[in-house]
C-alpha cells in the first residue's frame, strides 16, 4: 500500500473516531422526540421488513446520526445525510428482538451545531409477515392521458423493484389491476384499456388472452376477486364517467353510468350472469369472495340521474350466496352496512382470509376513494355484524384499496396523507382483537429523496407470496397481437 493511501486512511480513521466519540459530548439535548421522515417513531413492524431509512425532516438538517439497540440484545449504528442501515445487521437485529422493542436514539447537527432529541422506540411484532413482497400499479395522478405506467413488484425485505408489465410495450395502453388469488403468484389477471384492450388471465402456468369488452356483459372485465379454489373469478362491468369540480377540495369525480358484477369460469370460458347481480334499476359493483368461497360480497346503490346526482350516489355492502360445485349465486341478498341507515358509501370490501373481518373504504358518496380526502377505513366483525371506524390508522387524508396478507395478522393500504396530491403505500398491523398498529410508509433507500422525486401514485397493491415469473416481452407480444379469445354468456353452469 503506498503511502498517499496510507494517509488518506488514517485521515478517514481519525474522522470516524472524531465523529462518534467528540460529537455526542457536544450535542445539545432537545425535550422531544426527533421529527423524522418518514415518521417512524412508535411503529409496529414485521421481522423480516427492508431497512426503515430515514431522514429529519427539516431539510435544514445536514447530518444524522442514529443508534439502534435491541431489549433483548444487539445494536446498529448509521450515520451521514440520512440513515442508511445495514440490511444484513438490521435483518438480524430484528430477529434477535422478535416481539420486543427497538430503542432509536437521534443525533442531527444544524447550522454546525448538534443535538440529542429523546429516544423512540420501534415495535417488533410477534406476527409473521410470510409474504416474500407485493405487488402495485404506479400511474401519474393525470385525467385524460395514461402517460408511463406499469405493474411492479417489490421485494419487502430489501428495495429491488421489477416491472411486471410497462404500457409502453403496448403503444400507451393503460395497464391496470393486476390480481393475484390469496396472494399466488401462479394466479393471477390483469387487464388492459385501449385499442389493444384485454383481459389476461394466467392460470395453471397458461396465459389467455380474453376480448376486452363483451356487448353482451355491458362492458369490459374489471375490479377482479378469485374464488379461493381457483376456478372461479368475480368481476364487475363498468361504464366509467368523471366531472370535474369547481371550488371544491376534490379535483375529481369518477362515477359509473351503469355497472354489473358477474362470475367467469375459467375452466370452461363462460361468464355467468345472474339477476340478483345484474338488476336494471341498480348498480352493482367491487365483487370480491369470501375465504371459504360460500359468499360473495359487492356493493349496490339505486340509479340515478347522472351526473346531476353524482353526489346522492350512496353504495350499500351486501352479500349473497353462492355454490362452487353449480356455480349458482343464491336467491337471498343479504344487506350487512346499509348506506340508507349510516348516510356514507361503501367501497372497497376486503374480507380477511381467516374470515374474522371485512376492511372497507368508507366516503361520502360514489366509489371511487382515491380522490375523496373524507375517505377512511372502516372494520366490519362478520361475527357481531359491527363496524367502527378505524381511527389508529386513518388520516385526515383520503385511505383506500387495502389487502391482507395471508396470515391476516397484517394489512396494507394507500393513503394521501403524505401531501395530499400522490398515494403512498402505507403497512399495520391487526391483533386478534381487531386493533390496528400505526401504520409505517414502505421503506426506500433514501425514502426522502425517493418520494420528492416520484411523480406517480402507488394503485391497486397486494401482498405476493412470491415473485412473479412474468417474461414481458412475450406478454407484450401476445397483447400487441389482434387475437383474443372469446367468451360465452350463461345465466347458469355448465360443467
Amino acid at each position: 500500500m503506498n503511502r498517499r493511501i496510507q494517509i488518506g486512511y488514517i485521515i478517514m480513521l481519525v474522522w470516524m473516531l472524531a465523529a462518534c466519540s467528540t460529537r455526542p459530548e457536544y450535542a445539545q439535548s432537545v425535550n422531544q422526540q426527533p421529527v423524522i421522515y418518514p415518521d417512524y417513531v412508535g411503529v409496529t413492524i414485521p421481522v423480516g421488513i427492508a431497512p426503515l431509512n430515514f431522514s429529519m425532516a427539516d431539510d435544514a438538517f445536514t447530518d444524522i446520526d442514529v443508534e439502534v439497540k435491541g431489549q433483548r440484545g444487539g445494536s446498529l449504528h448509521a450515520g451521514g445525510s440520512y440513515a442508511d442501515f445495514d440490511i444484513n445487521e438490521w435483518h438480524q437485529l430484528l430477529e434477535d428482538n422478535k416481539g420486543s422493542q427497538l430503542t432509536v436514539t437521534v443525533c442531527a447537527q444544524k447550522d454546525g451545531q448538534w443535538f440529542q432529541y429523546q429516544d423512540f422506540t420501534i415495535n417488533v411484532s410477534s406476527y409473521p409477515l410470510d409474504e416474500w413482497g407485493v405487488t402495485y400499479r404506479r400511474i401519474a395522478p393525470s385525467y385524460m392521458l395514461y402517460s408511463d405506467m406499469a405493474i411492479y413488484q417489490r421485494r419487502l425485505s430489501d428495495f429491488q423493484e421489477s416491472a411486471l408489465m410497462e404500457n409502453s410495450r403496448i403503444h400507451g395502453n393503460c395497464v391496470n389491476c393486476h390480481t393475484q388469488n390469496r396472494t399466488n403468484p401462479e394466479q393471477y389477471v390483469f387487464h388492459v384499456r385501449g385499442a389493444n384492450g384485454a383481459t389476461v388471465v394466467h392460470s395453471q402456468g397458461k396465459d389467455e388472452v380474453l376480448q376486452a369488452r363483451s356487448d353482451t356483459l355491458g362492458g369490459s372485465m374489471v375490479y377482479p376477486y378469485w374464488h379461493p379454489g381457483g376456478r372461479f373469478c368475480a368481476f364487475s362491468t363498468n361504464k366509467t364517467a368523471q366531472i370535474f369540480h369547481m371550488g371544491n377540495n376534490k379535483r375529481i369525480e369518477v362515477y359509473d353510468t351503469s355497472s354489473d358484477v358477474f362470475v367467469y369460469d375459467v375452466k370452461n370460458r363462460i361468464a355467468i350472469k345472474d339477476t340478483l347481480l345484474m338488476r336494471k334499476d341498480w348498480a352493482e359493483n367491487t365483487p370480491v369472495f369470501s375465504p371459504d368461497g360460500k359468499y360473495l360480497y359487492f356493493i349496490t346503490t339505486p340509479c340515478r340521474n347522472y351526473p346531476v346526482d353524482y353526489d346522492k350516489v350512496k353504495y350499500s355492502l351486501c352479500r349473497v350466496a353462492f355454490d362452487e360445485h353449480t356455480g349458482k349465486i343464491g336467491e337471498q341478498v343479504d344487506t350487512l352496512v346499509n348506506a340508507d341507515t349510516t348516510g356514507k358509501s361503501v367501497t372497497w370490501p376486503r374480507p380477511s382470509y381467516d374470515g374474522r373481518y371485512l376492511m372497507y373504504t368508507q366516503l361520502d358518496y360514489g366509489y371511487f376513494s382515491v380522490w375523496h380526502p373524507e375517505a377512511d377505513l372502516f372494520l366490519l366483525d362478520l361475527e357481531t355484524g359491527e363496524s367502527r371506524l378505524m381511527d389508529e390508522v386513518n388520516s385526515q387524508r383520503s385511505e383506500s384499496l387495502h389487502n391482507w396478507s395471508t396470515n391476516s395478522r397484517w394489512f396494507l393500504f394507500t393513503s394521501r396523507r403524505d401531501d395530499g396530491l400522490y398515494t403512498r403505500l402505507y403497512f399495520s398491523s391487526i391483533d386478534e382483537h381487531g386493533r390496528a398498529t400505526k401504520p409505517f410508509l414502505l421503506p426506500q433507500r433514501n425514502p426522502k429523496e425517493y418520494y420528492r422525486r416520484l411523480m406517480y401514485s402507488y394503485n391497486t397493491p397486494d401482498f405476493s407470496s412470491g415473485p412473479v415469473d412474468v417474461e414481458a416481452r412475450e406478454m407484450g407480444t401476445k397483447l400487441e397481437s389482434p387475437s383474443r379469445m372469446t367468451i360465452q354468456v350463461g345465466k347458469s353452469y355448465i360443467p
